[in-house]
């Protein structure tokens, strides 16, 4: 938190190693800033005068961008063209007043491939002096992550471009992610951003919709809102969604990337799905008792089979849910509505009123709707 001395919220931001649990299995070295990845969530009041200190205790040089801060141009944290790199082992300092508000970000503008891909970056928030649009009763920050984590290894790969294997909310996949616990008709916002090192992220809620109501840039007006269901989040923006939910419930939200709410699936292989491995499975298992093609009728279920896996590895894997096991994991977490949330276990599931769950259908009532399974969905010819 920001303290105040002679009317200037001064802050410290320590950037260094440090090791980060991202799913319980699965810890790895990261960089990032006070301990944690993302750093923390810097918050201010538009017009405030910050003197923000930063101790770099990394093993190479580093400095801080205000992504998306209008400020002094020798305060914009980009190394040799605004300033000086920091040194290891040295403390610079920023200040500048923070004229405008919004949702913003901030990373290291040095060597920014490794030290972003390694956990270098957070959020940064400006509230209004005086309050804008209507009042919000929820306030969420979540920022999106990917990284390259191969089984078994220590650290993520910063060289990688592509096939990224670990999404994360806040620095957490599923089911380590945080749920959302909020009220049935309340107003809630979530400020999304997104410094991953490459890809876009399509941010879908389920039950409900929302208006982006405003970006990095500035505030959306009314007038050109317009109701959605998914926004998409673009690497080096942020995005701010506000909703009143009408349905309780444990509401999915989740990026739409199917690929981002898998963890580390492995890409190198053939597709086996519709393959008749039965006498390759009789061959195999003279060798390898117990053998078994996997992914031949699909991927579902392969997290809750609870084989032999590398060390410091979670492949497949998602979390238990109320109804069975839940096959996503990465970028996923839950919006959990209640109509009394503050008395309300986050971590507790939906009860759900009677007859109010998809279930087996019965043949009577199939039946009487003209249904039959065997018909393949076709529309019984009942004349005309």
């Amino acid at each position: 938190p920001l303290r105040v001395v002679d009317g200037v919220k001064v802050g410290h931001l320590v950037v260094g190693p440090l090791e980060h649990e991202f799913a319980p299995g699965l810890k790895c070295e990261v960089w990032g800033y006070n301990g944690s990845t993302p750093g923390p969530t810097i918050e201010a009041v538009e017009g405030d005068r910050l003197r923000i200190y930063v101790t770099n205790r990394l093993p190479e040089p580093s400095t801080v961008h205000w992504h998306g801060i209008v400020l002094p141009n020798g305060m914009d944290g980009v190394a040799g063209l605004n300033q000086r790199p920091i040194p290891p082992g040295e403390t610079y300092v920023y200040e500048f007043v923070v004229r405008h508000p919004g949702t913003y970000m901030y990373h290291s503008h040095f060597d920014e491939m490794t030290q972003i891909a390694l956990g270098a970056v957070g959020m940064f928030v400006v509230h209004p002096r005086r309050p804008r649009g209507p009042r919000v009763d929820r306030d969420f920050v979540l920022m999106a992550h990917e990284w390259k984590i191969n089984a078994g290894a220590r650290r993520p790969d910063p060289n990688a471009m592509s096939d990224f294997n670990v999404l994360t909310f806040n620095g957490k996949a599923f089911p380590a992610t945080a749920p959302l616990l909020v009220g049935r008709g309340e107003r809630v916002r979530i400020r999304l951003g997104n410094l991953g090192p490459m890809d876009h992220h399509p941010i879908h809620i389920h039950g409900l919709w929302f208006h982006v109501t405003a970006t990095d840039g500035g505030y959306v007006p009314e007038s050109a809102q317009y109701p959605e269901t998914t926004v998409l989040v673009p690497v080096g923006s942020t995005r701010v969604i506000e909703f009143v939910p009408e349905e309780p419930g444990d509401w999915a939200m989740h990026c739409h990337m199917t690929h981002h709410t898998m963890m580390q699936m492995g890409h190198g292989v053939p597709n086996m799905v519709g393959a008749d491995t039965r006498a390759l499975d009789r061959r195999m298992s003279r060798v390898m008792p117990g053998y078994m093609t996997m992914g031949t009728t699909g991927m579902g279920g392969m997290g809750e089979m609870h084989m032999p896996i590398p060390a410091n590895s979670l492949p497949m894997r998602g979390g238990a849910g109320p109804f069975s096991y839940i096959d996503m994991g990465g970028m996923f977490t839950i919006v959990k509505v209640r109509d009394e949330p503050d008395k309300a276990d986050p971590n507790g599931w939906y009860e759900h009123p009677a007859g109010t769950v998809a279930g087996p259908a019965s043949a009577e009532r199939m039946r009487a709707d003209g249904i039959s399974p065997a018909s393949g969905g076709k529309t019984p010819d009942t004349g005309g």
